[in-house]
């Protein structure tokens, strides 16, 4: 279950920084407005709806050896990232990233900035403010979130592939894995990494509709 660990590692890589940059935006864009806001949001918001391959070739032009950032990550830190697992990191990040960003701006748009206010009255600190008020109360739409950047993370494949490529052993995500034992005709193999991945997905989708049902169904 090689690829099953790999995911794993990947979307929980993938994840933290997901939620930390979606999380930050998404606090920082929720209070702020200025002019070309919703051209910048519809920018972070893009993966989302792009194809696959689309997004992959973009992610390829840019960190490949000869790209613009790839190029510079490798003269000045020695450090290739396509054709590795971190590539699938990247991949899983970028098409991850809308749904904790989008989460993050409902979040914290959704706290009274009264209730900020009337800390900061008192003396307190934004930092005090921000992990004492702020954050419990967004928190449980954050959490939604999380989970399931987790999810799209875990069953990203087209943006994978063309990044990270398909190196057993090194870059076999479950996605992958699954392609291939199909494309090898190894059906069993195949079974058994869609039943994971389907089970996993469910249960994540089922559990987010179940504890946000009093704000989703109201």
């Amino acid at each position: 279950m090689g690829p099953l660990w790999l995911s794993l590692k990947v979307s929980f890589v993938a994840t933290l920084l997901v939620a930390a940059s979606g999380g930050i935006l998404g606090f920082y864009l929720s209070r702020l407005h200025f002019r070309g806001k919703s051209f910048l949001e519809a920018l972070m918001v893009l993966p989302m709806v792009l194809p696959p391959t689309v997004l992959g070739f973009a992610l390829l032009y840019l960190f490949s050896r000869q790209g613009p950032l790839g190029s510079f990550l490798l003269h000045a830190f020695g450090f290739q990232l396509v054709f590795t697992w971190w590539g699938a990191v990247l991949a899983s990040a970028v098409v991850a990233f809308p749904l904790m960003y989008l989460n993050a701006t409902a979040a914290f748009g959704a706290v009274d900035p009264k209730l900020e206010m009337a800390a900061r009255t008192l003396g307190k600190s934004p930092f005090y403010v921000f992990w004492t008020i702020t954050l419990p109360l967004a928190w449980p739409t954050l959490l939604p979130g999380i989970v399931l950047s987790f999810a799209r993370g875990l069953g990203e494949f087209g943006a994978t592939l063309m990044v990270a490529g398909y190196i057993p052993g090194k870059t076999d995500t479950l996605p992958l894995a699954i392609f291939f034992a199909v494309a090898n005709g190894n059906d069993s193999e195949a079974f058994v990494y869609s039943a994971v991945v389907l089970v996993f997905a469910f249960s994540v989708v089922a559990w987010v509709l179940a504890t946000n049902r009093g704000r989703l169904f109201r």
